[in-house]
Order: structure tokens, then C-alpha cells, then sequence
């Protein structure tokens, strides 16, 4: 093998050579049919890996959603509770900023909700720093929680009008 060839080597040195490039070539193609597999076999798991990811995300979506959900649904019915209560207000109200802090926490994990996520937000900051405003007028804001639960786009716009109608120089 480590022969060299002369020119004017016979012609089964001459074969004997051809016949070694041709191993060498043969064992490229090898190699190379080895890694245009493994590339392919590559791309697919990536594929794969992906649409699992996504198939995940709308997962963990949704049981955000529920949760949110339950969270306006519970809002709805302490505002009920808080409303025909007799005594313990105080208690009754923090029960209440508690529901809309959670629902809070949770509409900032949906995506594509930033307009309602801006509305929560600020029903959320009305509730902890206006609570004397906020307790007079549960009414109103059990009206758009309602509009919420039955899907209507236009409770997080009452929302939204709820927001900005808190006087924000009082209590």
C-alpha cells in the first residue's frame, strides 16, 4: 500500500491501485449516506420535539383558562356573598381582592388577552386601593363579571369604563 506508483509500472500495479481509490471512494459514500441519514433522522425528532412543545403550550393554556375562569366565577360569587352578608366586611373584601388578584395573576399567563389583562389589571388595582368606592358600587361590578361568564366581549369593556369612572384623588 505505501508503494508508489512508477510510470512505467505494469498494468496489474496499475489495476491494483485503481481498485485501492476505488475502496476509498466506496467508503466516502458510506459516510456520507451515514450522515445525510442521520441529518434526516435529526430534522425529524426536531419535528417531532416541536409539535409535542406546541401540543403542550395549548395545554398549559387552556388549564390557565379554566383557572381563570374559576377565578371570575368565584369573584362572582363572593361579590353575592359579600352583598347579602350581615357582618365581617372586612373579611368578606379581602375574600373578594384575593379572587381578583388570582384572576389577575392568571389572565397575565393567557396569551393573546392583553387588552382583558390590561382590564383585570386595573379592576385589581381599583379594588386595592379605592375600597371604599369599590364597596359602593359592587353592583355595578358584579354586572360585568356576569357579562364576563356568559362570554361577552363587552363585560371587559364595561370594565374598562368602570376603571376609568373611580375617582382616583378619594378613597
Amino acid at each position: 500500500m505505501g508503494k508508489k506508483i512508477k510510470k512505467n509500472a505494469s498494468a496489474d500495479d496499475l489495476v491494483k491501485y485503481t481498485y485501492r481509490d476505488s475502496g476509498q471512494e466506496f467508503i466516502m459514500k458510506r459516510k456520507m449516506i451515514r450522515a445525510i441519514i442521520i441529518a434526516i433522522l435529526s430534522m425529524v425528532a426536531l419535528v417531532v420535539f416541536i409539535a409535542l412543545y406546541i401540543a403542550e403550550t395549548h395545554k398549559v393554556q387552556e388549564a390557565y383558562r379554566r383557572q381563570y375562569r374559576k377565578n371570575i366565577e368565584t369573584l362572582a360569587s363572593d361579590i353575592e356573598k359579600y352583598k347579602n352578608a350581615d357582618g365581617d366586611f372586612e373579611l368578606r373584601y379581602r375574600m373578594l381582592l384575593s379572587d381578583i388578584s388570582n384572576a389577575n395573576s392568571f389572565a397575565f399567563l393567557l396569551n393573546d388577552f392583553v387588552d382583558e389583562q390590561k382590564n383585570i389589571n386595573g379592576l385589581y388595582t381599583v379594588f386595592l386601593k379605592y375600597p371604599e368606592q369599590t364597596k359602593e358600587r359592587l353592583d355595578e361590578i358584579k354586572v360585568f363579571i356576569d357579562d364576563i361568564l356568559a362570554n361577552l366581549d363587552k363585560g371587559y369593556d364595561e370594565m374598562g369604563e368602570f376603571v376609568e369612572s373611580i375617582n382616583k384623588k378619594g378613597y
